[in-house]
């Protein structure tokens, strides 16, 4: 058990928990000369010989994250012992240089530095503007330019808070500004409700409870105000802890779950408070009543007060512990203890796992610890390994689960392979035990050992890594350009590894400026194919934004989705190439999306519809989707697009088709008759029949209807009457005679060429739906009509003018037609007989016969079977 005591001894009792200090990495290589050279990403520290904490604002990222440091201007230090020029400056958390660049001189001072969840750098000055650091190259983000977040006349910066997504700023006027939106390039502030700090009152310090711990969802301030503690939000203000009497808190410090607050009061007493200040959960003395320097919660057990030299941590019972240190530090708050920072060494104190205490602690008989013992003594060769084993064998997976847990918390690599040697011992005797829990805890532990690494110096716990993920430490690794090692671990826990070989290889163009497209080209796609189905689309993008478009091209051509490959040529202006991509896809929707593009870019140039048109005409799929679309909404391009093909007589279809809609609109049927939309139109379309023998009949209609349509516009403006415009030409003769303008009648028949024949018909009608009778029979007296007087007698019939029709049926020369219009009088007997004097008799009685029975006749319908009866019996002699 001496190797257990040894372990023990490094520890420290708290109440009835143990601690324990270990040191990470000492001596921090910022302290060596090999901090004035250059590093190979960021440019080293320029020149800083030895940082030291004590004049330098420095912020350190949680979960093992880097620190940054900038020297305080508003401290003294030695001539030559520091730079005359301030810079920023990024290490790892083993002290390795990451990056460094010149902190501008003419901003207003710099009140504190902090890193945001997402491992931005932030930078509040003291006017209550925000600068923001992209990582590892420290290049500001989204512009060189502060960000405002306090209102106009606010008197600075007096305190702030940072969370992992905001920040909480107490102004010099005693305004409270929050901001939670820090990680966006234009965050929107917010003013909480007012204090009440009166003029003789000043704020002593404050905390912030984060969003996540507050019902609201928004951040709750807590404010030390004279002997009063106020909590401030957006609807108002709440003084807290009336009846404790805890009297002015100096510094305050909320717990990483948010539910209990540390306060140390002016007269030394540190008070462990819940944060609705409901009651005093414990309350220590402390040997000091000057306020700490720092005040940190380590874990959820135990509250860390630093004063120069003294660190003492305390909980919630027993003697306090106390570390000595004659150097300045920096207390680095974590999920599950406390990092301490000092100029030389990196240390993490927190508390002693149960699995270790059960295994190292002094006199400790568990299984775990037998256990333990009984691997000691199996590599010694000792029997008392198996009676050991005799021991705990009911007990035996408990044990093992022992020192495997244990094995994960360790930093020393020795004593996790002893540990993980022990619980192999025990699964050797134990086959319930799962497998998996030891296989995963030894994938854990590989990769803890490799962030932890110097070179890498990210100090993950593991209950850190947990809470971090897998997939979020590779993105910091690949944010910190460590690509190899997150493309080792990727693989080794058989994670996609795309976002690692998309990040390097986006970065592998950046940095390549000067390596010919075609070399750097096959060094990417040597690492690019050992991930299927990556997309290489958005490492063309990237290329095209770094201003190599020759290589975005080459690299959009490995790109196996069309749907990833056409938007990117289209963006670096290969619209060909994206076009035939298209329609190789078979996706009409890429075809539409290519086409509109083209189509938008080159419609404002003089020349590139028609190059447009003569490329889409050349693929089918193309034009035809094309013309799909135009004929709905795009005409005019669907014209040019005949034209400029060719397609004369389908750009004048489209112009009829044009006229055609016009009609629907009354007032684009107005204006000019000689210069109106339709007849322009329609002349239009006749000029292109004419341009191809084979739409003789097509042209020659057109020219007609836009003779038609110019006679109607005249008649229209002549009458103030628009009832002529796509009306036929016969409609249009009937029109004027209705109106009693006849001269115009004449004119359209003479300018059509209308036959006398159906001049007739169309006065007739015309003059009988008016119903002038006289008018009517004078026409009919004029001279013999041409066509006879049929045309009378059905325009009177159709107008029910019985009286009227009986003056022309006597005229009828057919006994045909003479006997139907009888019939249709209804003149039975008059019908038969005109029937009797037709030659095809039997055909005509057949269809008066049907007249009649349509018009429910039955006694006509038999005079007429007799009467055909007889005439047929006649004519048998």
């Amino acid at each position: 058990m001496s190797s257990s005591v040894s372990v023990a001894a490094e520890w420290d009792l708290l109440s009835d928990r143990f601690y324990r200090r270990i040191t990470i990495y000492s001596p921090l290589p910022w302290s060596s000369p090999a901090t004035t050279t250059a590093s190979s990403s960021g440019g080293g520290t320029g020149g800083v010989g030895r940082l030291d904490l004590s004049n330098h604002i420095v912020a350190a990222a949680p979960f093992g994250g880097p620190i940054a440091a900038v020297r305080d201007d508003s401290k003294i230090v030695q001539l030559h012992s520091e730079p005359s020029r301030r810079r920023l400056l990024l290490f790892s958390s083993s002290g390795h240089p990451l990056a460094s660049s010149p902190w501008t001189p003419h901003l207003p001072r710099l009140h504190s530095l902090a890193f945001s969840s997402s491992l931005n750098l932030l930078a509040l000055l003291s006017d209550g503007s925000l600068l923001r650091f992209r990582l590892p190259d420290l290049n500001p983000m989204p512009s060189s330019s502060p960000v405002p977040l306090l209102p106009p006349a606010s008197g600075g910066v007096a305190d702030a808070v940072f969370w992992g997504g905001g920040v909480a700023i107490l102004t010099e006027d005693n305004r409270v500004v929050v901001t939670t939106d820090i990680e966006v390039d234009d965050p929107h502030p917010r003013e909480l409700a007012d204090p009440c700090v009166g003029e003789d009152e000043q704020v002593l310090c404050m905390a912030v409870v984060e969003p996540q711990f507050v019902m609201s969802g928004s951040p709750e301030v807590l404010l030390a105000v004279g002997d009063r503690v106020v909590a401030v939000d957006e609807d108002g203000v709440q003084v807290l802890g009336e009846t404790l009497e805890i009297g002015p808190v100096q510094k305050m410090a909320v717990s990483p779950n948010g539910k209990l607050l540390a306060a140390f009061a002016h007269d030394g007493r540190l008070l462990v408070i819940p944060t609705d200040f409901s009651r005093v959960i414990f309350e220590y003395e402390c040997d000091s009543a000057l306020p700490p320097d720092q005040i940190a919660w380590c874990g959820l057990d135990s509250v860390l007060l630093y004063w120069p030299e003294v660190l003492l941590m305390v909980g919630p019972n027993g003697d306090p512990v106390q570390y000595n240190y004659d150097e300045p530090i920096m207390l680095i708050p974590e999920c599950d203890g406390v990092r301490i920072l000092s100029n030389s060494s990196m240390e993490f104190l927190h508390r002693v796992p149960d699995s270790s205490t059960l295994i190292f602690g002094i006199g400790s008989m568990s299984p775990a610890a037998l256990l333990y013992d009984a691997r000691d003594h199996y590599d010694k060769q000792s029997a008392k390994a198996y009676d050991n084993y005799q021991l705990i064998s009911s007990s035996l997976p408990e044990a093992i689960e022992a020192c495997i847990d244990a094995a994960g918390h360790e930093f020393d690599v020795s004593r996790q392979h002893t540990l993980l040697r022990a619980a192999t011992y025990g699964l050797a005797f134990c086959s319930r035990f799962p497998h998996g829990r030891f296989q995963e805890m030894c994938k854990t532990l590989r990769v803890l050992n490799a962030v932890r690494d110097p070179e890498i110096g990210m100090p993950l716990t593991i209950q850190q890594y947990k809470l971090l993920t897998a997939t979020v430490l590779i993105g910091r690794l690949i944010n910190a350009n460590q690509h190899l090692l997150a493309l080792r671990i990727s693989e080794y826990l058989n994670l996609n590894p795309e976002v690692v070989i998309m990040h390097w290889a986006c970065e592998k163009i950046a940095a390549s400026a000067a390596i010919p497209d075609t070399v750097l080209l096959e060094g990417l796609l040597d690492k690019l194919r050992l991930c299927k189905g990556i997309s290489y689309a958005a490492v063309a993008a990237h290329a095209d934004n770094s201003g190599r478009r020759k290589l975005a091209a080459m690299l959009v051509d490995h790109e196996s989705q069309f749907s990833k490959q056409i938007p990117l040529l289209l963006s670096i202006d290969e619209q060909d190439k994206a076009l035939q991509k298209s329609i190789e896809s078979g996706d009409t929707d890429l075809v539409y999306l290519v086409l509109f593009h083209i189509w938008q870019k080159v419609a404002v140039e003089k020349n590139a519809p028609l190059d447009f048109f003569g490329v889409i005409n050349a693929r089918p799929l193309a034009r035809d989707l094309f013309m799909a679309y135009a004929r709905h909404s795009k005409h005019e391009a669907l014209k040019d697009f005949f034209l400029s093909t060719g397609r004369l007589q389908d750009a004048a279809f489209l112009l009829l088709k044009e006229s055609r809609e016009l009609e629907k609109i009354p007032v684009a049927s107005k204006g000019s008759p000689l210069h109106g939309p339709q007849v322009r139109l329609v002349e239009q379309a006749h000029r292109l029949f004419a341009e191809t023998k084979e739409h003789i009949f097509e042209s020659k209609s057109a020219e007609e209807h836009a003779k038609l349509l110019r006679v109607q516009h005249q008649l229209e403006v002549s009458t103030k009457q628009a009832i002529f415009v796509g009306s036929s030409v016969s409609d249009t003769i009937k029109t004027c005679i209705a109106m009693g303008n006849e001269r115009a009648a004449v004119k359209v028949k003479s300018e059509f060429k209308v036959p006398d024949k159906r001049w007739y018909w169309l006065k007739s009608c015309a003059l009988a739906t008016v119903g002038n009778w006289d008018a009517l029979e004078t026409f009919s007296k004029e001279r013999k009509p041409p066509g006879g007087f049929k045309p009378f007698v059905e325009a009177c019939i159709d107008a029910g003018k019985k009286t009227e029709a009986l003056k022309y049926v006597p005229k009828l020369t057919d006994p045909g037609e003479r006997s139907e219009a009888y019939a249709r009088l209804k003149m039975d007997k008059e019908a038969a007989e005109a029937a009797s004097q037709a030659k095809d008799g039997d055909e005509l009685f057949g269809r008066l016969k049907l007249t009649l029975a349509q018009n429910t006749n039955t006694a006509a319908a038999s005079i007429f079977d007799t009467l055909r009866d007889r005439l047929s019996f006649q004519g048998t002699y």
